[in-house]
């Protein structure tokens, strides 16, 4: 039997407000990946490992571990982790929630008295927003992981248009560290991963349920960078059937791939798709026909076959309307990732956790990504435990309640002292 064990929460509400006064940005929170807003609240956990006489110890590629020691230092550790960055003029929960959730549960630990089976480590991961830093996705977890390629290296910042490795370099970390393929976290060190994350949808607070169990991340298909061409002309002066307008070949490409998300989710797929952007260019105006339009689409399923199923209508929509209107469609390239499925044993842990404790909870799928699908995919059990969330999140309104923040710590809690135990 375990102890009765309670999270510091309080500590965790405290370094919440700090976060928020640190990186306040004026409208939002803004941490940079790999930038001073990120190194900040690194530096602020550190100094909250020291104060409760935690160790610490960073890796090559800036991930922070901060560890209460197992009564076994030789068993395969259990980590509790997220990251510190933020979207800019974002919000201060994503990503944080999770590291100071495991913080919280490791000071309630320690304030106890209690020593864990195994080692429980805080892990705060580096750049788990790249998508909104580099175009590339968890470089800081795959880069402790071993499996971030060195090509990746070079992608360039967003607002700095210098590389990854300029930035980690900046940082004082090592990207040859990458170069040479080493890693720090495998399946012969870490039991388990779990990262508690704010819910970035409605679900939970709809159901009215403060924790979710989460069953997997989805995979993706992804173009970022897509256009149509057209002719720009006359509003006034061009009849229809001499029109090749740009944009009403794009909204007629929206309207299609949605009715197919409308049919497949009536045969019980479950998938999601999004047009992220959809505009006229700078060259549109008042008395324009629009000869240019470009469109982010954004299409993400557990089960791939579904995004494979939108893609296929896709081609076929894109030249038959090209076709039909006189345009031409670029695509561009094409990213994306494969779905991860969160462990089995790690889910059923967790809901016996939940039992056991008496926090309501619902088993549910992620719709986002999160650095648990780099962990499941290295070959590291993974789980992920979302609290609800108000106003849902990478904007200022994020609004999680203390409340339900505290019933996934006592989960996480739970589970980091009884797993493997």
């Amino acid at each position: 039997m375990l102890p009765n064990l309670t999270p510091d929460v309080e500590l965790a509400a405290t370094l919440f407000d700090e976060l928020r006064a640190k990186s306040f940005d004026g409208v939002g929170i803004t941490r940079e990946a790999y930038g001073p807003g990120e190194r900040m609240a690194h530096a602020l956990l550190a100094e909250t490992a020291e104060t409760l006489g935690l160790e610490k110890k960073a890796d090559p590629v800036g991930n922070l571990y901060v560890t209460l020691p197992g009564a076994d230092r030789a068993a395969k550790r259990v980590i509790l982790g997220s990251h510190l960055d933020s979207v800019q003029q974002g919000g201060n929960f994503d990503g944080a929630a999770g590291v100071l959730a495991g913080l919280a549960a490791v000071a309630g630990m320690k304030r106890a008295g209690f020593t864990p089976a195994r080692d429980v480590t805080v892990m705060a991961i580096r750049a788990e927003e790249a998508g909104a830093w580099f175009p590339t996705s968890y470089p800081g977890s795959r880069g402790a992981l071993g499996t971030l390629a060195a090509s990746e290296l070079a992608v360039k910042r967003t607002d700095s248009g210098r590389s990854l490795a300029d930035h980690m370099a900046e940082e004082g970390l090592d990207p040859g560290f990458v170069r040479r393929g080493e890693k720090v976290i495998t399946p012969d060190n870490t039991a388990a991963y779990l990262e508690v994350h704010i819910e970035q949808g409605p679900v939970l607070e709809a159901e009215q349920i403060p924790v979710g169990i989460v069953t997997g991340i989805p995979g993706s298909r992804r173009l970022r960078a897509a256009r149509v061409l057209g002719e720009y002309n006359h509003s006034g002066g061009t009849p229809r059937k001499y029109r090749r307008d740009a944009a009403m070949a794009l909204a007629e490409l929206a309207v299609a791939l949605d009715e197919e998300w409308v049919r497949l989710e009536a045969l019980g797929n479950r998938l999601v798709v999004t047009f992220c952007v959809m505009g006229t260019t700078a060259e549109a105006g008042f008395t324009k026909i629009p000869g240019e339009a470009v469109f982010q689409l954004d299409v993400r399923s557990l089960n791939l076959h579904c995004c494979d199923r939108i893609y296929e209508l896709l081609y076929e929509k894109t030249a038959e309307i090209a076709a039909r209107r006189g345009v031409r469609f670029e695509l561009g390239s094409e990213g994306g990732s494969q779905p991860s499925p969160m462990d089995a044993g790690v889910q059923a842990a967790l809901r016996r956790a939940a039992e056991t404790l008496g926090v309501r909870h619902l088993v549910m799928p992620s719709g986002g990504g999160h650095d648990a699908a780099a962990f499941a995919q290295a070959g590291i059990p993974a789980g992920m435990l979302f609290v609800r969330n108000q106003h849902g999140s990478h904007n200022p309104k994020e609004a999680m309640r203390i409340e339900d923040f505290a019933e996934a710590c006592k989960v996480a809690q739970h589970f980091a002292a009884e797993y493997g135990a």
